[in-house]
């Protein structure tokens, strides 16, 4: 059998024994039954689950956003608020599933997915149940927390678990760049409050902060600008240095995705996401990387090979 044909299998096993780990997946019953359907797609009604699933966040978050709409709110808002109800409920029976399938709830329930999975319900209870928050905190506010729900697809993105496990293998760099901006923007900032002052808008040191930031992010709102020309030529030396601050942390991402390949193993919490219908598998633990030659070792190679020839 040929490693093309052996590797989805050892992919789905080396996924199914995670997740198993991780939530200890129950040993036999209707529990058993529940947790192949929700957290796996191998049989169909696992695929059908996660077709339902995604179909019901994405309704549930457009409902969100046609609600904040006044004119079309005016109008359905009796569809929106039944709609809205029985998005809850659906996700209300999800979370206590999740929660009944597996021996280890509480990990769950404080996982990733467990937290968006409490807000994507939470929200509609709390104004149900409490309507004095009312008086408390804006009722828009606690509605709008229901777009946490397109968190829930990220468990379904092969892009996403990707992307993210790019950023983590990449922190310790990217931290170091993000130490080395806020130096050039304190030290830009402070050199700008001496050279211009109060008297041409930059107040204080933050204020001139603030400024720094804008500029180097290449944004430049127009409510602080210099008026001295060596204020405009420090401005021109910031603009300049933000082209190449954009660009620092999409080389650093990139090169970590390049240099893990599409068939290195994607470490970290994302991982262990559950699959779904638009989930790749993840990789074999046991299958080898493909060793990547330099080009000067694939010269060295084909002048052995040419040396043994002869």
């Amino acid at each position: 059998m040929t490693r093309s044909n052996t590797a989805p299998a050892a992919r789905t096993l080396a996924i199914s024994s995670t997740i198993d780990s991780r939530f200890d997946k129950p040993a036999s019953g209707w529990r058993r039954r529940l947790f192949t359907v929700i957290f796996e797609a191998d049989t169909r009604a696992g695929l059908l689950f996660d077709l339902a699933l995604i179909a019901v966040i994405v309704a549930s978050v457009l409902v969100v956003i046609l609600d904040s709409v006044q004119s079309i709110r005016e109008q359905w808002r009796p569809v929106f608020n039944a709609l809205e109800w029985m998005f809850t409920i659906l996700f209300t029976l999800e979370y206590i599933a999740r929660l009944a399938c597996v021996n280890k709830p509480l990990r769950y329930a404080l996982s990733f997915y467990g937290v968006i999975d409490l807000l994507a319900l939470l929200p509609t209870f709390l104004v149900a149940l409490a309507p004095e928050l009312a008086y408390l905190i804006d009722v828009r506010v606690l509605r709008l927390l229901r777009v946490f729900r397109i968190f829930k697809l990220s468990r379904y993105s092969v892009e996403y678990r990707a992307l993210v496990s790019a950023v983590a293998a990449s922190r310790r760099k990217i931290t170091v760049f993000v130490g080395f901006v806020m130096l050039v923007v304190l030290v830009m900032g402070t050199l700008m409050y001496v050279v211009e002052g109060p008297q041409h808008g930059f107040t204080s040191i933050p204020v001139a902060i603030y400024w720094a930031i804008s500029t180097m992010a290449t944004v430049g709102f127009g409510d602080l600008v210099p008026k001295t020309d060596l204020g405009r030529a420090i401005a021109s030396v910031m603009m300049l240095l933000g082209w190449g601050v954009l660009a620092v942390p999409t080389g650093i991402v990139t090169a970590e995705m390049a240099r893990r390949g599409p068939d290195d193993d994607m470490a970290g919490p994302v991982a262990l996401a559950s699959r779904g219908v638009l989930a790749m598998t993840p990789p074999s633990a046991v299958a080898a990387p493909v060793r990547r030659l330099t080009p000067a070792a694939r010269r060295r190679a084909l002048a052995q090979h040419r040396r043994g020839g002869r």
